[in-house]
């Protein structure tokens, strides 16, 4: 009987797999190919089965996730997207909602919207907000439009219409016409890719599904034929932004799901470590070869959202990206990894990223075409890794490339050495990722005082002792697989399926009929897609609704039953209300009537119950034996000294490393830095205290 299980994620510069069997798990990090990403994923696949002497026919299931979405929007490289719109309405998603992100900026640059206004296509047609039709669609007009996306080579297209959530007859009824005349090009409805009301975030999202379908779409089904040609004929599965798995049917008409399915991999890997390690409140930390996440976890749950930004033109601030309404896990993301470039501005000043190396060509270390200094080359230089033996030895690092990368572009406009030089990168990158915690925390409203960090991903462990002294955290948690850890919390993640619509209600006249009949049919739709994946498995049934003070502008989550409401429910749900208003803002305000404005149903698979069973008895305290010595710069002081190498295959569960040490494994290496003392658990994980 098959019992593999296979997890992918594609990242910028590096694709990392996971695979678990019969209690054992094999590990692997390629480079991704990008001008043709399954092909880095088809060369993991023949890397981790023969590390794990099986056969692709042997995988029972293959979970993927992949951030193509987010880069095809990032970068502009979608389809050419028509939206067909209300007549009057063409601009909405120029216009947004008249907000700036900086009121101050005489120059503000504000996103520009992925399809152009000549493509933004109106038709006359009209619902009222109840849905009731003021001026029927008229299809002369409709069919008029179809030469002019022919002759624009349109090959997407996005359905927007007002009010089209609370009835979506025209909007259905254009999708009829489209795929009659246009059989060839899909077609995405704003009525089934985001069903709530506020019309800017609602084109938004369903302009940038159609955006990514038709290369998403081909992607998935070429990754899928070429895994069944090698013989890899089980399930596929995809990681979806809110944390569930889905479908590849699903995936291909929903790929706007899938934007933050990577580092959503990486929180739910944090939150499975941190229950099983009895963490109540964490710092997830997720340092990849692109981009550097942070994510806040209470009580073994992730903090979760309903909106998110792509494609921000101002760091750090709100609304100055292309908002997406569906369902997310709740981070920060910058552009912060190993492959970000480091450049000196015009006010002399050491910046790093955004842009990155990627894998092609990569830091200039790869030895790959790449002339320009990277954080890893930084590293290297710093003396962090080893050039021999990273990423478990199949690659040599190119020390005088990076010596020279840095020298040309950092330290020549600063009159630096290449070593300092590469403190200055290293120490630039510490800090931005630090603020971004700084912020996520601040607009979360919460602190880090008390939280551990789990840090992982391939420079996650490197970066650790630093970013967690400039946040105040004392306690550092690097789990086995650190390197591939949003693989392996793919892994963990259920199959599930979330389902929100809008339907407007007032607790002073509130329809108890007409939400069940809502709810019921959420439920169905959401079960339908969860059946398509969980193979009978139980599951459980999650709804939310989201309210607001009659007058405000932002909505609380409240929970609900999971069964059919009742009369008298309607009370006890508006004093939870008050109860959840009061824990945000102190103290709820009586006399005010409140607002549903919308409801959220999610049916997943039950977890598997993962025993939080110890890697091996605990051992005596004992002191690490170093295998060898590393001439490091130390980016606190600057001073060079002479740290102690210990490989981690060789540090037994109660054995102890006092910095500075760098504790070295295949996909990725810990940094202790001086202060700090780190034990290896139970567990086998590196747990790392800040000394007194």
């Amino acid at each position: 009987m098959k019992s593999a299980r296979l997890a992918v994620d594609i990242g910028g510069t590096f694709t990392d797999l996971a695979l678990e069997q019969d209690g054992r798990r094999t590990t692997a990090k390629v480079l991704t190919t990008p001008a043709a990403p399954e092909q880095g994923v088809m060369a993991g696949v023949r890397t981790i089965t023969q590390a794990a002497g099986i056969a692709p026919s042997d995988i029972a299931l293959i979970i993927h996730g992949t951030t193509l979405a987010t880069n095809a929007v990032i970068e502009r490289k979608g389809a050419r997207t028509a939206l067909i719109t209300t007549e009057g309405f063409r601009d909405v998603i120029a216009m947004g909602n008249e907000s700036r992100y900086d009121q101050y900026d005489l120059n503000i640059v504000l996103p520009e919207p992925l399809v152009p206004r000549h493509l933004r296509l109106p038709v006359p047609e009209r619902l009222d907000n109840t849905g009731k039709v003021l001026r029927p669609l008229d299809e002369a007009a409709l069919r008029a439009l179809i030469p002019v996306l022919r002759q624009e080579n349109v090959e997407s297209i996005a359905v927007g219409l007002l009010h089209a959530f609370v009835n979506p007859v025209h909007e259905r009824r254009i999708q009829a016409v489209l795929q009659q005349e246009l059989p060839d090009i899909p077609v995405s409805l704003s009525a089934d890719v985001s069903p709530e009301m506020r019309e800017w975030e609602r084109f938004s999202t369903t302009v940038a599904n159609a955006y990514v379908q038709p290369m998403m779409a081909r992607y998935l089904r070429r990754l899928e034929a070429d895994l069944h040609a090698l013989g890899a004929t089980a399930p596929l599965f995809l990681m979806m932004s809110g944390g569930g798995l889905t479908t590849i049917e699903t995936a291909c008409r929903f790929p706007i799901r899938l934007v933050e399915s990577g580092p959503a991999g990486g929180a739910i890997f944090s939150a499975h470590i941190a229950r099983e390690c009895g963490l109540d409140n964490v710092l997830s930390f997720d340092m990849g070869g692109t981009t550097a996440k942070i994510c806040l976890i209470d009580d073994y749950k992730p903090q979760t959202a309903r909106t998110f930004e792509v494609a921000r033109v101002g760091r750090f601030r709100k609304g100055s990206g292309l908002p997406l309404r569906i369902p997310v896990i709740e981070m920060v993301e910058i552009g912060a990894g190993g492959g970000s470039l480091a450049h000196v501005d015009l006010m002399g000043r050491i910046g790093v990223g955004p842009e990155s190396a990627g894998a092609d060509p990569g830091p200039a270390c790869y030895g790959r075409g790449g002339t320009h200094p990277a954080v890893t080359d930084a590293n290297l230089i710093l003396g962090r890794y080893d050039a021999v033996r990273f990423a478990g030895g199949s690659m040599q690092l190119d020390i005088p490339a990076a010596h020279n990368a840095l020298l040309a572009d950092v330290g020549a406009r600063l009159g630096l050495t290449a070593d300092m030089a590469a403190l200055g990168v290293v120490e630039m990158v510490d800090e931005n990722m630090a603020n971004a915690a700084r912020v996520h925390a601040i607009e979360s409203g919460k602190t880090y005082d008390g939280r551990t960090m789990i840090a992982f991903g391939g420079g996650g462990p490197v970066h650790a002792c630093r970013v967690a002294d400039k946040i105040g955290i004392r306690r550092i948690l690097v789990p086995s697989g650190a390197g591939v850890g949003s693989a392996i919390g793919f892994l963990r993640a259920p199959v599930g399926y979330e389902v929100v619509r809008s339907l407007y209600q007032r607790f002073s006249s509130f329809d108890v009929d007409a939400v069940n009949a809502l709810l019921t049919s959420m439920r169905d739709e959401a079960l339908a897609v969860v059946e398509k994946g969980s193979f009978g498995a139980p599951v459980t049934e999650t709804r939310v609704a989201y309210m607001r003070y009659v007058g405000q502008g932002h909505e609380i989550p409240v929970p609900l039953p999971a069964r059919v409401l009742r009369a008298d429910d309607v009370g006890a749900i508006r004093a939870a209300y008050d109860v959840e208003y009061a824990r945000f803002f102190d103290r709820p305000v009586p006399g005010s009537d409140v607002e549903i404005m919308s409801y959220a149903v999610v049916v997943a698979t039950v977890a598997d119950a993962m025993p939080a069973t110890p890697a091996t008895d605990q051992a005596a305290a004992a002191d690490a034996q170093a295998t060898t010595t590393r001439l490091v710069r130390d980016t606190t002081t600057g001073e060079v000294s002479a740290w102690a190498i210990v490989t981690r295959a060789m540090a037994a569960p109660g054995v102890t490393i006092a910095g500075p040490a760098i504790i070295q494994e295949d996909e990725t290496s810990t940094l202790v830095s001086p202060g700090w003392v780190a034990t290896i658990n139970a567990f086998g994980y590196i747990d790392m205290a800040k000394g007194a």
